[in-house]
C-alpha cells in the first residue's frame, strides 16, 4: 500500500511538472489589427469622450479618457498618433469663460472646488491641429453637425467654449474636423447630453429633450443617421454605443427623497428637531393637509414624523392647482394677503415620493432661503417646496426614459446596417447600480464617492472606469473585426485625483 502511495505521489509530480512546463510555454496571442485598419483614429463624443472628470476638463483626466487608453492599442498594430486638444493643467477651467472649472476634490466630508484652483488655459489663440480626440463637453448630437460651434462670437448662444480652443476655423463643425482627417477608424458615443441636459435641470424647460424624429440637425434619428453615413463614407470602420439610463448615475441616486429626521430639523440636535417638528405640524403640515383634504387632495401632505425621515417639500407641475381654493380657507384666519401668498406657493404642492429623483446638486438648496420668501415660509424642501428645477417628478423621468429607449434603437440599427461594433454602455451602468460590477478583487457600483466608478460630480467616470469602459469599447472591435486587443487592469488606475495633483 505504502509503495502505491509512492507511485502516485510520483505521478502527481510528474503531472504537476507538466502543467507548470505547460504554463511555461503558453504565450500570450499577438495583437492583431484584425479587419479594421486602425492608422488614422478619430474619437467623437461629448465629455466622458473628452475625459472630463470631477466637474472639470483637466490634463490628467484627458490621458486617461477612453479613447486615449484605446488609441495606446491601436498604436501596437499600426495606429498613428493620438493628438488631444490638452488643457494647460491640472486644475481645469478656462481663462474668462464663466462656470468653466476648477475641478472638484474631497475635503473628507464632501466634494469641494480645488482650494486656491486659478485656472490657466486661455479660450484664444484656438491650438493647432489636427485632433484625433473630437470629444466636447456640453455637445448634444446635433453640435456635431453644426457650423461655428468653435466660433467665439457665438459664446453663450450657439458656440461651447471647449471647441473654440481646437476648433480649425470660426465656421467649421466637429464633424467636419473629424472628417478633414480621413478617418480609417472611428467611436462615437453621443446622445448622453441630449437627455441629460434635461435631466440636470429638473426638467423645468431650460434645456430641452432633443426630439427622438426630424431632419439632421433636429431629431436624433435623423442627427445620428447623418454622423453614421459621413463618417463610413470613406470606408473607415468603428465602434458606436449606446446611452445610459440618466436613473443609473449617482447624480439622481444620492440624495434622499426623505432626509427629513428630527436631527436634520435640529441642526444636529435630536430634541431641537422633535422641537421644530412640533412647530411645523401645528402652524403649516396640520392646515395644510386639513385644507387639502376638504378639496379631496390630502394625500399631498402628511404631517411630520419624529421617528422617521420626513420627505421633501416639492412642487408638482402636473398636479390640479388648487391655489385659488387655499387662499379662499386661509383668508379668514390669514387675511388676503398673506392667505394669497400661501395659496400660490402651495396649489400644488406636495410631499416627494420614492418615485422621485432629487437632483445632487439640490443637497445645497436644501434649507436655503427662496429668493422674496418671508419667514417662516424660507426653507426650500421644508416650509417652502423644491422648484421644478430641483428634482425630477415621475411624469419627466418616463419622458427621459422613453427618449432614451428611442435613442437606443436608432444606434442598434445604425451600427447593424453599416456593420460597426456596439457596446451595450447603458447595460454597463444598469450592472453598476444594481449590484455593481466586480473584477479580481475589485467592487466596482454606482455609489457616490465611495463606487469607484463615477467622480465627484456624480455624472463623470473615474480614470479606473475609464480603463473598464475602455475594454468594453476593446471587447466590442475584437467581436466585430477579429481583432485581438489585450484589455486593461483597471485596478492599476486611480479612482480619485488628490489635491496636490501636479501639472
Amino acid at each position: 500500500m505504502i509503495k502505491n502511495i509512492k507511485w502516485l505521489f510520483l505521478v502527481s509530480l510528474t503531472f504537476v511538472a507538466c502543467n507548470n512546463d505547460d504554463e511555461a510555454t503558453v504565450e500570450e496571442v499577438p495583437v492583431t489589427a484584425g479587419t479594421a485598419d486602425f492608422s488614422k483614429y478619430v474619437a467623437l463624443g461629448n465629455s466622458i469622450t473628452a475625459g472630463y472628470s470631477d466637474g472639470a476638463l483637466f490634463k490628467a483626466g484627458q490621458l486617461n479618457a477612453y479613447p486615449k487608453l484605446m488609441a495606446d492599442q491601436f498604436a501596437l498594430v499600426g495606429g498613428g498618433a493620438f493628438n488631444i486638444p490638452m488643457m494647460n493643467d491640472n486644475v481645469g477651467g478656462i481663462v474668462g469663460v464663466p462656470g468653466v472649472g476648477p475641478r472638484l476634490i474631497f475635503n473628507g466630508t464632501s466634494p469641494v472646488p480645488l482650494p486656491g484652483g486659478v485656472p490657466t488655459t486661455p479660450l484664444l489663440p484656438a491650438l493647432t491641429g489636427p485632433f484625433n480626440n473630437m470629444g466636447v463637453p456640453g455637445a448634444k448630437s446635433f453640435h456635431l453637425l453644426a457650423p461655428a460651434y468653435g466660433n467665439p462670437a457665438g459664446l453663450g448662444v450657439s458656440a461651447n467654449p471647449y471647441f473654440v480652443r481646437f476648433a480649425s476655423s470660426t465656421s467649421t463643425s466637429i464633424l467636419a474636423d473629424a472628417m478633414m482627417q480621413q478617418p480609417t477608424f472611428f467611436s462615437l458615443w453621443i446622445g448622453n447630453n441630449d437627455v441629460l441636459g434635461y435631466a440636470t435641470t429638473g426638467g423645468d424647460g431650460t434645456n430641452p429633450i432633443t426630439p427622438t424624429t426630424g431632419a439632421p440637425g433636429v431629431g436624433f434619428d435623423g442627427t445620428y443617421g447623418a454622423l453614421v453615413t459621413t463618417l463610413t463614407s470613406g470606408g473607415a470602420k468603428g465602434v458606436v454605443a449606446n446611452i445610459p439610463y440618466v436613473s443609473t448615475i449617482p447624480f439622481f441616486k444620492t440624495v434622499p427623497f426623505n432626509p427629513l429626521t428630527s436631527k436634520v430639523l435640529g441642526g444636529g440636535d435630536v430634541p431641537t428637531g422633535e422641537a421644530t417638528i412640533d412647530q411645523l405640524n401645528a402652524l403649516l403640515y396640520g392646515p395644510l393637509k386639513q385644507a387639502l383634504t376638504a378639496f379631496g387632495a390630502g394625500d399631498r401632505i402628511n404631517v411630520l414624523s419624529k421617528t422617521a425621515g420626513n420627505p421633501l417639500l416639492i412642487k408638482d407641475e402636473t398636479l390640479t392647482n388648487l391655489s385659488a381654493q387655499l387662499t379662499a380657507a386661509f383668508t379668514p384666519t390669514l387675511g388676503a394677503a398673506t392667505a394669497g401668498f400661501y395659496g400660490s406657493v402651495f396649489g400644488q404642492a406636495r410631499q416627494a415620493t420614492s418615485a422621485d429623483l432629487v437632483l445632487l446638486t439640490t443637497q445645497s438648496a436644501i434649507g436655503a432661503a427662496p429668493p422674496g420668501a418671508p419667514a417662516p415660509l424660507n426653507k426650500y424642501g421644508i416650509t417652502y417646496p423644491l422648484q421644478d428645477k430641483h428634482i425630477l417628478i415621475p411624469t419627466e423621468i418616463a419622458e427621459i426614459k422613453d427618449a432614451t429607449d428611442s435613442y437606443n434603437v436608432t444606434i442598434k440599427a445604425a451600427a447593424d446596417a453599416s456593420g460597426l461594433a456596439f457596446v451595450d454602455a447603458n447595460a454597463v451602468m444598469n450592472q453598476l447600480a444594481n449590484g455593481g460590477i466586480r473584477f479580481d478583487n475589485y467592487h466596482f457600483t454606482s455609489q457616490f464617492v465611495q463606487g469607484g466608478a463615477f467622480g465627484l460630480d456624480g455624472v463623470h467616470l473615474t480614470a479606473r472606469a475609464n480603463a473598464y469602459i475602455a475594454n468594453k469599447f476593446l471587447e466590442a472591435i475584437n467581436a466585430k473585426y477579429n481583432s485581438t486587443f489585450r484589455m486593461y487592469k483597471p485596478q492599476n488606475f486611480v479612482i480619485s485625483y488628490p489635491a496636490g495633483l501636479p501639472n
